[in-house]
């Protein structure tokens, strides 16, 4: 998702990520990285976590810029641009929403519906920061669509392939908890049963398909989801 950088470590020193980045295919405009869960996209604000996706690949490749983000705990791929002209060319891609990301995810209960779409304002809850919040009034239009890859009688979860139209700040957790099946592990939006049904949160990213700024054509990444 394209997050706020800050959300979780602007309140605390977080624990170092001892993974490593994978990188997934590179060229002379940009890498496609596999990010893993428990590593910032971008430094916080606290001195103390200045480890990050940047911050890594600044020793191997000076002056790479961040397009765009994951959450703090969500993993997989991000595409990053080695060239000004390739960052300008992807940073209007995403800002015209022409790039399509999907995610995989497993959550709380069995959702019903094989598919269907989550249509709901999102707003930064100033009362509970770093959260946000479901707001008719204020809130931003934010929809994602989800598709039911499994169902779990056994372990009462569902695995979903999402694609967030929209990329709102913490979107896919937020929707999926709206609507009653919040992600496992999820420290934010699940309840405590839930959260501790997974050491990490069940959220990756799982493919990104978007046009090469150099060749105009279509390219399609993906990584391999690893829960």
């Amino acid at each position: 998702m394209h997050t706020s950088p800050n959300d979780i470590e602007s309140l605390a020193i977080l624990p170092a990520c001892k993974d490593e980045i994978e990188i997934l295919y590179e060229d002379s405009f940009f890498l496609m990285i596999n990010k893993p869960s428990g590593l910032l996209s971008v430094p916080g604000r606290n001195p103390a976590n200045q480890d990050s996706v940047q911050t890594r690949l600044a020793a191997s490749y000076p002056g790479t810029a961040i397009v765009h983000r994951l959450d703090f705990d969500t993993s997989g791929i991000m595409v990053i641009p080695l060239t000004k002209t390739a960052l300008s060319d992807i940073s209007k891609q995403f800002q015209s929403r022409s790039i399509h990301k999907t995610y995989t995810a497993v959550v709380s209960g069995l959702v019903q519906p094989d598919s269907g779409e989550i249509d709901l304002p999102i707003a930064a809850d100033a009362e509970n920061r770093p959260k946000y919040k479901i707001c008719q009034l204020t809130g931003k239009k934010s929809l994602t669509e989800f598709t039911v890859l499994e169902r779990s009688v056994a372990d009462k979860t569902t695995r979903l392939l999402l694609h967030p139209v929209t990329g709102r700040s913490h979107q896919l957790r937020l929707h999926l908890q709206a609507i009653g099946h919040p992600i496992l592990g999820d420290v934010f939006y699940a309840a405590e049963e839930i959260r501790v049904m997974s050491s990490r949160l069940l959220l990756h990213a799982t493919e990104i398909e978007f046009t090469h700024p150099e060749t105009k054509r279509s390219v399609i990444f993906t990584s391999p989801v690893p829960f």
